[in-house]
């Protein structure tokens, strides 16, 4: 069942993970989604799953497959995100049993993976819109500050007539 501590020994490393620590201690910032065509790939994978699961009657060695595929979507993924994401979608997507999972418990799982991913792609999509309107605001205020301040000490406010069109 999903939820219930219980996990398969090849995938325990997944979300039995230690704080990583930096070599010199320093907090360098690193970005939330490194690699975010991998994200997207993998993001569009488990959509696709997730209607192919609902729709089909999965033996007990599909669904042992579909289990896999889960854990390695998330292993790949958690590879895709910055640190903090990734132990965010670790302690979010948790493990099976070690029995095979039942159809339901595999639809609820990669349901859940699939909303958190969209929440993802909703997060960025409004980071960088806020970002868009930070750098708008800027430039209009440089711009609003350069038009006031009047030309510069080496800008002449009246060019000089001449030249071979006027």
């Amino acid at each position: 069942m999903v939820g219930d501590g219980a996990q398969s020994p090849e995938h325990a490393e997944l979300w039995n993970r230690g704080p990583v620590e930096e070599d010199g201690g320093a907090d360098e910032e690193e970005p939330f989604v490194p690699e975010p065509a991998k994200l997207m790939r993998i993001g569009g994978m488990m959509r696709k799953l997730l209607e192919e699961v609902r729709h089909a009657d999965l033996d007990d060695a599909g669904r042992d497959r579909m289990r896999d595929v889960y854990y390695l979507s998330v292993s790949e993924l958690s590879e895709a995100l910055s640190e903090s994401l990734a132990d965010e979608l670790n302690r979010l997507a948790l493990p099976f049993d070690e029995e095979i999972p039942t159809g339901p418990e595999l639809r609820i799982a990669q349901a859940q993976l699939v909303g958190w991913l969209e929440g993802l792609f909703h997060g960025i999509q409004a980071a960088v819109s806020a970002q868009q309107m930070m750098a708008e605001r800027q430039l209009r205020s440089m711009r609003g500050n350069a038009l006031e301040a009047g030309p510069g000490p080496t800008q002449n406010p009246r060019p000089e007539r001449g030249g071979v069109y006027l």
